[in-house]
């Protein structure tokens, strides 16, 4: 089996109606992710070695559309939530290797919901991009 590094890559078994799994996703995602995908905040930092850096809310929302599930928040330093998906009592992160080293703590986290995320026009957008490069890629 092939390993990666996302958390809880090792359980994301879980199937969308394609038969897909978050795996699937991961490979997918990892050439669809971009500059213009990423949170503006850290753009200039973003590169294909760290493809996942500012991708975590529009990609965990994604994931929700493809599997249902919740968007669940880790408060970071600063005020922002990292944002990854529970589906079926199944947790896991597409995004969390744009953290290196560092171990988040993925217990107690409070539910993230796509309207308070989405207040920002632009991370609508960003979604909105992502989405329509993943079902062209798709279909």
């Amino acid at each position: 089996m092939k390993t990666y590094r996302f958390y809880g890559w090792e359980t994301a078994g879980v199937k969308d109606a394609s038969g897909r799994t978050p795996r699937d996703y991961y490979d997918i995602l990892k050439d669809l992710w971009c500059a213009d995908t990423c949170a503006p905040r850290m753009r200039e930092d973003w590169s294909k070695e760290n493809p996942t850096l500012g991708q975590c809310s529009i990609t965990a929302f994604l994931v929700q559309d493809l599997y249902g599930g919740i968007v669940r928040g880790i408060l970071r330093p600063g005020g922002n939530y990292h944002c990854f998906n529970e589906v079926e009592g199944c947790v896991f992160d597409l995004t969390s290797e744009q953290f290196g080293d560092e171990v988040l703590d993925y217990t107690d986290c409070p539910e993230q919901f796509r309207e308070v995320h989405f207040a920002k026009e632009e991370k609508r957008q960003r979604y909105e991009f992502l989405k329509a490069r993943l079902m062209e890629k798709i279909s």
